[in-house]
């Protein structure tokens, strides 16, 4: 039996989501000045997960093919113009994305928050 349903799994994913973006914006602000510092992105691989690829098992006790690694790349954005010391960190476009990145962020803890007061509520009875 599973006690919570898959919207608590993709609510967790998505915090990890914005918690790795976070860090990257981070990182990409406090290297504004760094020369030759190229800006970083976190993109999410939607595509490959969606794939559920599942190894055949011969015996349960086998070990399940599972996507270990984290399913978040950074990478150094490509769509980008350079500064004069070949910086090329956008500091009005990395704090439009941090901005937005703490609205998701907002929404998904106000989301989970709900879920979590659902299931007290349920076990409370109230």
């Amino acid at each position: 039996m599973q006690l919570f349903d898959q919207t608590i799994h993709n609510l967790q994913r998505g915090l990890d989501y914005s918690s790795v973006k976070n860090q990257t914006i981070a990182h990409n602000i406090s290297n504004v000045n760094t020369p030759n510092y190229k800006a970083k992105q976190v993109s999410f691989k939607d595509e490959f997960e969606s794939a559920k690829l599942e190894a055949l098992r011969t015996d349960e006790r086998h070990i399940p093919f599972s996507n270990n690694h984290s399913p978040f790349s950074i990478s150094a954005r490509q769509d980008v113009t350079y500064n004069n010391n070949g910086n090329s960190v956008d500091i009005d476009k990395e704090m439009n994305e941090l901005a937005q990145n703490q609205l998701y962020y907002e929404a998904l803890t106000e989301r989970i928050n709900g879920k979590f007061n659902s299931i007290k509520s349920v076990v409370g009875g109230r």
